[in-house]
């Protein structure tokens, strides 16, 4: 038991070897810090001594108590079911990178199905449990993919969290605000004073929301401040105007055209060539169309290309950038950026009335296909033209479409994108009947989750060509990957005559049934477990 019969005052750094020497010299000679000499100096002593041992083994120097933490704050989202609370878990408690060798074996990828439970989760609007948040921020700690979607199910709760533990100090970052409400239409003076002394992340999230409801209100707050804002915060509210882009934004485009930098000016430029109505569009294709035309004296129509010889000051100003990256010709890449940024309803006119369609078609002189045809795909992706999209995409069964052809499978990517999702589905299912899989990873990551049923019939069905090839399952591991997060889970049925070991045929690589048949079971296995979590979520159709 320690004495308190003197008082001790709490030793400074060196205070151990303090006491030492005081024992050594004998309190007569020499007394603790602030402890007069006389018959309580050796009992001082002995409790200096005693509390500093507590405080040498603890490993901390005692200090004030802090201030209590604030409760955390309630989450009015109703709880998770039973069921779905220890799946949570279980996706949890799994680990990348457990299994050696390139082998998986016919367990699931648990970490892999964490992105569509949590966006099942949200979609139904539960709350997080309490005891699941440490493990799920370590996840999106490691995990910049998961953070969105793994945030918005952990809640305010997770805000609390990560304020007591640096380690999820990104939450804090990720969600602009730190969780406040964000004011609402009518609290316009909550409104200016969020926006002049927020913070960024709370500044962009208020611009991005005001945008949404009220387009107009935004464009007007941002260009009450826009004078006094940093360059790179200039561009990353530049930025926000792409939701909800009309024609009113044009006289502050056309402005942010003469903004000291140069990534502005850039955005800027790319957002009004989005507009095909805007002064700066026709400017685009009054440039485009004096290179481009087409060419009867060949007995075929062709389509001749005549690029820029230079690229003079309104050009600039426009957003063509000047210098061209290294390997490139300066003319092919001012070519490119004016045909990206005139609008396409520039072109019929332009090619004697002619259908986007025939106009893809025409032959073109002297090696230029490969540049026009590239410069119109990010047109059509910029301007959203479905139309000149499925032209420039054209039959899926084609040869070209194949590869290498005019259009690369990146340009065909992103072409997709702008269609509607059964579309996509079909046309990226005859590309698979037609040239299989090997070139297709990149379509079917455009592919709505979960896949239609003819594009999930189309990856069944070339995943059983490939076993009956004899090639090794692992040439498919990233088709097989999607397949297992994004196929159907009502398609597991059809693949139970896949999972028995076929005969192995005297050309096939050796072993290689065995290992489709494990892959399959996989993904069978994964196509099952996807089901049980959506019917634990309470999810319809799986």
């Amino acid at each position: 038991m320690i004495r308190t019969s003197a008082p001790v005052e709490a030793p400074a750094a060196g205070a151990w070897e303090e006491l030492v020497t005081t024992a050594l010299l004998g309190t007569d000679r020499r007394t603790p810090p602030g402890v007069p000499a006389g018959r309580q100096a050796p009992a001082a002593l002995l409790d200096a001594a005693a509390v500093q041992t507590v405080r040498r083994r603890a490993g901390l120097r005692a200090a004030p108590a802090a201030e209590r933490p604030h409760p955390a704050p309630e989450d009015p989202r109703p709880q998770l079911p039973p069921a779905a609370a220890r799946r949570l878990t279980m996706l949890l408690a799994d680990r990348p990178g457990t299994a050696g060798g390139g082998r998986r074996g016919t367990a699931p990828d648990l970490m892999e199905l964490l992105p569509q439970w949590l966006a099942a989760a949200n979609a139904r609007g539960y709350a997080a449990p309490p005891q699941a948040l440490p493990a799920l921020l370590d996840a999106a700690r490691g995990r910049t993919d998961l953070r969105p979607a793994a945030l918005a199910f952990a809640g305010p709760r997770a805000l609390w969290l990560a304020r007591l533990n640096p380690d999820w100090r990104f939450a804090l970052r990720a969600a602009p605000g730190s969780g406040a409400a964000l004011p609402g239409p009518g609290e316009a003076e909550r409104i200016r004073e969020l926006w002049e002394e927020g913070l960024f992340a709370e500044r962009v999230a208020l611009l991005a929301a005001l945008r949404e409801r009220d387009p107009a209100a935004a464009r007007e707050l941002l260009a009450g401040t826009w004078a006094t804002e940093r360059a790179e915060d200039r561009l990353m509210f530049l930025d926000s105007l792409r939701a909800g882009l009309a024609p009113a934004d044009e006289p502050f485009l056309e402005q942010a055209l003469a903004d000291r930098s140069r990534n502005v000016r850039a955005t800027a430029a790319e957002l009004l060539s989005a507009l095909p109505g805007s002064a700066l569009a026709a400017r685009m294709a009054d440039r485009a169309a004096a290179c481009v035309a087409v060419d009867h004296t060949l007995g075929t129509p062709t389509i001749a290309v005549e690029a820029p010889h230079e690229c003079d000051a309104a050009m600039e100003r426009d957003g063509v950038v000047p210098k061209a990256p290294s390997g490139r010709g300066e003319r092919s890449w001012w070519l490119g950026q004016l045909l990206e940024a005139a609008p396409l309803g520039t072109w019929p006119a332009r090619l004697g009335g002619r259908t986007p369609e025939e106009i893809v078609a025409l032959p073109v002189a002297d090696g230029w296909q490969g540049e026009l045809h590239a410069a119109w795909c990010r047109a059509a992706v910029r301007q959203r033209d479905a139309r000149w999209a499925r032209a420039l995409l054209g039959a899926p069964a084609a040869p070209e479409a194949g590869g290498p052809g005019a259009v690369s499978l990146a340009e065909r990517a992103r072409l997709l994108g702008t269609l509607g999702a059964a579309e996509r589905a079909d046309w990226v299912a005859g590309f698979i009947s037609a040239h299989g899989l090997s070139e297709a990873f990149q379509l079917l990551g455009v592919c709505a989750v979960p896949w239609a049923a003819p594009l999930g019939r189309a990856v069944v069905d070339a995943l059983n060509i490939a076993r009956d090839a004899g090639s090794y399952p692992w040439s498919f591991s990233g088709v097989m990957g999607l397949a297992e997060r994004c196929l159907d889970p009502a398609e597991a049925s059809r693949l139970d005559g896949l999972l028995a070991v076929p005969d192995e045929a005297r050309d096939a690589s050796p072993g290689a049934g065995g290992y489709w048949a494990e892959a399959f079971q996989r993904l069978v296995t994964t196509l099952r477990l996807r089901a049980a979590m959506a019917e634990e979520l309470g999810v319809l159709g799986g």
